[in-house]
């Protein structure tokens, strides 16, 4: 016996990317439904080898239904959510609505997977922002180890975080620059993308830092532990999938570079490519369609006491938004539901 498994925003790249990895992990899926909204009624999208028709979000019944996954923003979200919550189905809600709720646990089943049992406060639970996914699956072993006292990130995000409008510009912009037929001012991002970077996601906040920048901050306490201080710059960058980060860590106790490659090398979800030659890393071309978060260039930080720099991958649809979301299923299944 399996789940009746609802995917909400499924003709999005995320929601298309949840049915993909629902069919290739194999979840147990008695029954599945694509919803969207309205204008995509009747929109087919794939889940495995089949094809099933999208059915319209705003006059779904979620009664009788397990788990929803939700992909659809969070204007959406607050308005569907409490509904398919109420009527008995568990919500996995991929935008920020819910992140910084108390009654919500704010999962990635690599660090916190008992949170998972506090899902029935809302009959919600939370996925984490994109960037702050991969760095947390990173930081988890090494912090159980050294405890981490400061965290200085900055990320390199590709633009399908901001979705399949970002990729478009992108593209249309990078073409225009080698056939100047016409101009492609920016719509998506603040500045040109293409051939550029923007050191600029989401929006700005009183403090000057970004509202993405911010959650990071808050997001990474909320999931490891309050007492860790972070600061962030993130930048979007002209690559299609992938989100990269330069990592600095201070902990509290002194931890070296070769022990650190070993506990990673053994800790879930982490993939370890860190050779000192020329290709030893990992880059976002290579992630794109792995189920991994990548760690490269793991060194010590000479200019700190007890000080690690490594370089943190990981494809942005899958691990920051899709998989840790059916990795959520996946352990609430196991933990809570237990059926299939």
């Amino acid at each position: 016996m399996g789940y009746k498994v609802v995917v909400a925003g499924a003709t999005g790249n995320v929601g298309r990317e949840m049915l993909n990895i629902l069919a290739e992990r194999e979840f147990p899926v008695d029954e599945i439904a694509a919803l969207a909204s309205r204008r995509s009624l009747g929109t087919e999208v794939s889940f495995g080898d089949k094809t099933i028709l999208v059915k319209d979000l705003d006059t779904f019944d979620f009664k009788g239904w397990d788990i929803a996954l939700f992909a659809v923003g969070s204007d959406a979200t607050r308005k569907y959510a409490p509904l398919a919550a109420k009527a008995g189905c568990v919500v996995i809600d991929n935008s920020s609505l819910y992140r910084y709720d108390a009654d919500v646990p704010l999962i990635v089943p690599e660090v916190n997977p008992e949170a998972i049992h506090d899902y029935a406060r809302k009959n919600i639970i939370a996925n984490p922002n994109c960037s702050t996914a991969q760095m947390v699956v990173a930081l988890k072993p090494l912090h159980d180890r050294a405890r981490i006292k400061r965290v200085v990130v900055s990320t390199y995000q590709s633009v399908s975080g901001a979705g399949k409008d970002g990729m478009d510009e992108l593209w249309e912009q990078t073409k225009a620059i080698y056939n100047p037929v016409k101009d492609v001012p920016p719509k998506v991002f603040t500045k040109q993308i293409a051939f550029n970077v923007i050191p600029h996601i989401d929006q700005f906040m009183d403090s000057g830092e970004t509202r993405e920048e911010w959650k990071m901050v808050a997001e990474t306490k909320k999931i490891i532990d309050t007492s860790i201080k972070v600061t962030a710059t993130c930048v979007r960058v002209p690559v299609f999938v992938g989100h990269s980060e330069a990592i600095n860590i201070e902990f509290e106790e002194f931890l070296d570079d070769e022990e650190a490659r070993e506990i990673l090398r053994t800790s879930p979800g982490i993939l370890v490519v860190d050779k000192r030659e020329d290709g030893g890393y990992v880059t976002p071309v290579e992630s794109v369609g792995e189920y991994a978060t990548f760690i490269s260039r793991i060194r010590q930080d000479s200019t700190i006491d007890n000080g690690l720099n490594l370089w943190c991958v990981s494809d942005n649809l899958r691990k920051g938004a899709a998989l840790n979301a059916v990795q959520i299923a996946e352990l609430l299944g196991r933990e809570v539901l237990k059926k299939g």
